[in-house]
């Protein structure tokens, strides 16, 4: 009914439009009595043997869903009733801020992607905190960066400012250097000032009575050279892991109209070079650190192949935009069908 119906109507509407009326529209019915408990019946799949234990935390299932849905932290709740084990809100930035221009958000239908240059459009850690505040239950992942006015060599100001605003109100972190979108975020994942945000990031939190893991989110496009690099950098900062990977840069095989657009790239085309990555740190490192695998999962068939290839948990962006709820539950199911004939 998604796929031929509802996602075939919204297709033919601007995608950013499409997302704040979707946004809006599963707030207002979830506030009818009945309908969240109507759509977890529908798509969540309760079972210990679907539990994983991640870098000291608990998550009921592997399944995620990436950061960039949920920029502001006000739809977590409802999210989580459609199946997913946690949820990763933001990019947030210490200071508001309204983006790049629109249109910055493009469908590929044909290549079954999206590319956006959003740049971290969000109300700022403040209101993200507010919304924080409410949650009662779900697992939670801060997904922080640096204010686009912010020069490179003051980011680390940004980065402590969002792990100190979030820390009570998240269960882990995640360190974006990696957006296409922020002029010369990019940068910061050369060796020296990525060991130093993570090291300065890490020092904030072994001083925490509590510390909460740390993550790095890593773009896709980084060389075999660079991707030694970051084993090195997380074996020197002790941070708890990586997110494997970000949306390309890569335009390559895309058959769309707006192929060329600048942007970020995510959807079917990331799919190989992001389990490359995946299998690439997971063999290089000896498993030394957890890996969340994301990039163009689409079927249950996507997900299998991102834990095969070393990820301990995967995340959902654009397949969950282009294949409806049902792919939660499906990822689910076939996790617990490989599970059961091991």
């Amino acid at each position: 009914m998604y796929k031929s119906i509802i996602r075939a109507i919204l297709f033919k509407y601007d995608p950013e439009a499409v997302h704040h009326f979707t946004v809006n529209t599963v707030k207002k019915l979830s506030k009818i009595p009945g309908i969240s408990g109507l759509l977890k019946s529908l798509y969540c799949i309760e079972d210990p043997r679907l539990e994983r234990e991640v870098f000291g935390i608990k998550f009921k299932n592997p399944v995620g869903v990436a950061a960039g849905f949920d920029k502001d932290a006000n739809l977590y709740k409802e999210l989580s009733n459609l199946g997913f084990g946690f949820i990763e809100v933001g990019t947030v930035t210490p200071k508001a801020q309204p983006g790049n221009d629109k249109k910055r958000l493009f469908r590929l239908k044909q290549d079954q992607a999206i590319i956006n240059r959003m740049g971290f459009n969000n109300k700022g850690v403040e209101a993200m905190v507010e919304e924080l505040k409410k949650n009662t239950n779900v697992l939670i992942g801060g997904n922080i960066g640096k204010n686009k006015i912010t020069p490179n060599e003051e980011a680390v100001n940004d980065y402590t400012c969002c792990f100190e605003a979030l820390f009570d109100y998240v269960d882990y972190f995640v360190v974006n250097v990696s957006s296409p979108n922020t002029p010369n975020l990019r940068a910061l994942q050369d060796k020296e000032p990525l060991t130093h945000l993570l090291n300065t990031l890490m020092d904030l939190n072994n001083a925490k009575t509590n510390p909460k893991p740390i993550l790095l989110k890593i773009a896709p496009d980084l060389t075999d050279s660079q991707l030694l690099d970051i084993i090195d950098i997380v074996a020197e900062t002790e941070i708890s892991g990586v997110i494997a990977t970000n949306t390309t840069i890569s335009r390559e095989g895309l058959q769309s109209e707006a192929k060329n657009e600048t942007g970020g790239l995510s959807g079917k085309p990331l799919r190989n070079r992001a389990t490359e990555v995946i299998r690439f740190l997971s063999e290089k490192s000896n498993n030394a650190f957890p890996i969340i695998g994301v990039g163009g999962i689409h079927s249950a068939e996507d997900a299998i192949e991102k834990l095969d290839a070393g990820a301990s948990l995967v995340q959902l962006y654009t397949g969950f935009i282009y294949e409806g709820p049902s792919l939660i539950k499906a990822i689910n199911k076939k996790i617990l069908e490989k599970y059961s004939n091991s």
